[in-house]
């Protein structure tokens, strides 16, 4: 079984493995990872790796579910600006490009099809409900929830790293990203608006 670091040493090592493991998932996918390039971006060895971590699927695990936990924390949903919401996810995917990335390799080396983890309602759970109270108070067309939830993060993610278009990144002009805010802003609101 994995154990936890028990020192700020140890906390410091495990942080440095997280990082540099973030890095080379997103790059190099689950399959294309190599254990030697993250212990030497993190400046420790195997050993503590494994002893932290147990092995590289479960590092993987860890830090897949860190990031879904992030996005979570980070961008919580408000159902009544949903088109807010959309917005926000567009600039924490601009911000943090890897976590797109994540759960792209995810969904190429683990699960075509369904959900990306099967505790998903642990995400998804609180964002449905607000989607549904919104809904009963008549501030959210009807609609299944899920599909209305999926459908505004799916326009959040209309420019990030999985478009078949074009990828924008944190580099473009500000005046660029502000011009895609008000257009994702004004296609979410007319989406989610009741008639």
């Amino acid at each position: 079984m994995p154990e936890q670091p028990q020192t700020a040493r140890g906390a410091a090592t495990y942080r440095r493995i997280l990082d540099a493991a973030t890095e080379e998932f997103a790059r190099h996918g689950i399959a294309g990872a190599r254990i030697e390039r993250i212990v030497a971006a993190a400046r420790t060895n195997k050993a503590q790796l494994y002893a932290y971590f147990g092995d590289k699927e479960r590092l993987f695990d860890a830090i897949f579910l860190g990031s879904l936990e992030r996005i979570t924390d980070v961008v919580p949903i408000d159902a009544d600006d949903l088109p807010g919401w959309a917005v926000r996810l567009y600039d924490e995917y601009l911000r943090r490009p890897d976590l797109i990335r994540l759960a792209t390799w995810t969904r190429l080396e683990r699960r075509p099809a369904g959900h990306l983890v099967e505790t998903h309602e642990q995400y998804d759970d609180r964002k449905l409900a607000a989607i549904a109270e919104a809904q009963a108070a008549g501030r959210v067309r009807p609609g299944d929830p899920f599909d209305l939830m999926a459908l505004v993060i799916a326009m959040s993610m209309a420019w990030s790293p999985v478009s078949n278009v074009y990828a924008a990144d944190d580099q473009e002009p500000e005046d660029v990203h502000e011009r895609r805010r008000a257009l994702l802003r004004d296609c979410v609101r007319r989406a989610v608006t009741p008639d």
